[in-house]
């Protein structure tokens, strides 16, 4: 099932060859930030990984895709668990995005809404990172984009609806937690800005929410059920831009190395799955995935 969580580690990648967890580092953070590349355990020039990475990517049929926060942190977007994300900023944000406080408290859901007004979320165009899986898409390589973001930059990027999982939902678009009423998010927040903090929904009065998956929150089954199919059956996966620490997304990469595939990381710092992949490259996404998917 897609919900085990796979631990073993593959022959001849000992534990800790990577060394210790930090999350994704935000874009302020690169800076000075190391480049480093490993191939099957054995640290290697970064040129030399992206070269033979691009390689087995050009050979795939099929690549699977997981991302992260950290795709995004160049679009402008912070990161959330990093040293300068959302959460470790403002701990009070957290608790927004959990189900039975943002239920049980409209002070929290005018916090959350108030949050969610002044994303920069809203002004984020697509990055070279983002461009480049629309390029392994027009190559005809890319099966399934699998993300834990809910930015939407992927879809305004122009990957296919039809190859995209957003596992833990969407801020741009807004449901009723007690009747079938859906609008994008934007209405409800001319609402917020309107001088409404918590608006109830127009149709019921009910609690609105943003199509996020909240804390507490069970992820949909046929988005998951997706994930782990395409995991089997890729050729390549691509994990870019996690810490690969969140159950049971986490998981893919184990169930793809178990199953045969090639196994790539490539993210601004160490992940808790490095010692699973075949190849681990690390630094600026935006400047790595270009290099090793290539043009469309």
């Amino acid at each position: 099932m897609y919900f085990h969580v796979f631990t073993s580690r593959r022959q001849g990648v000992p534990a800790g060859t990577f060394g210790g967890m930090d999350d994704e580092v935000t874009t302020d953070e690169r800076e000075g930030l190391e480049h480093r590349a490993w191939l099957h355990a054995d640290e290697v020039d970064v040129d030399a990984a992206e070269a033979e990475v691009r390689a087995w990517i050009a050979g795939a049929e099929r690549v699977c895709v997981l991302t992260g926060a950290g795709i995004s942190t160049d679009s402008g977007i912070a990161d959330f668990r990093g040293r300068n994300g959302v959460w470790t900023r403002n701990p009070a944000a957290e608790k927004a995005s959990t189900l039975d406080h943002y239920l049980s408290s409209t002070e929290v859901r005018a916090l959350a809404w108030a949050r969610r007004a002044e994303s920069s979320a809203w002004r984020a165009r697509p990055n070279a990172g983002h461009d480049a899986l629309v390029a392994l898409q027009a190559q005809g390589r890319l099966d399934v984009l699998v993300t834990q973001n809910t930015d939407g930059l992927h879809l305004i990027a122009g990957i296919d609806p039809e190859r995209l999982v957003e596992v833990h939902g969407t801020m741009r678009t807004v449901g009723c937690l007690a009747c079938p009423y859906s609008a994008p998010t934007e209405e409800v927040l001319a609402r917020v800005a309107a001088g409404e903090p918590d608006p109830p929904c127009p149709r019921c009065g009910g609690i609105l929410k943003t199509d996020t998956i909240l804390f507490g929150e069970a992820l949909r089954p046929p988005d998951l059920e997706t994930a782990d199919a395409a995991a089997r059956r890729g050729d390549v996966l691509l994990a870019v831009g996690s810490t690969l620490s969140v159950y049971p997304v986490a998981a893919m990469v184990g169930i793809a190395a178990r199953a045969g595939a090639r196994v790539v990381i490539v993210n601004g710092g160490p992940t808790d799955a490095d010692a699973l992949a075949d190849a681990v490259i690390r630094g600026s996404i935006s400047d790595i995935l270009p290099a090793i998917i290539g043009p469309p």
